[in-house]
């Protein structure tokens, strides 16, 4: 049996960070802006995960498997015609 933790959240409409320190993405909505755009998630300088974006989509869900992606010292999205919100845990 795995151990669980607790997952939290944290949005934002700018670039920023997420999380500072180590944590676990879970999961990702996405809410496009009016043009094209992305979502980028990055681990202090290392670009993690890339999301883009089309122009008038509909906000999604991005599933990440398993236990999640492991950022080792921050989570800080770089937003382009998005916004984000992130669970971590």
């Amino acid at each position: 049996m795995a151990i669980q933790f607790d997952v939290k959240g944290g949005s934002l409409a700018a670039s920023g960070a997420i999380f500072e320190g180590r944590t676990r993405v879970k999961g990702i909505i996405v809410n496009p802006g009016s043009g094209a755009g992305s979502v980028v998630l990055k681990d202090g300088a290392t670009t993690i995960l890339t999301i883009p974006t089309t122009s008038g989509s509909a906000g999604f869900g991005v599933t990440i498997p398993g236990d999640g992606i492991v950022f080792g010292s921050n989570v800080y999205a770089t937003l382009a015609n998005a916004s984000v919100t992130v669970f971590y845990g």
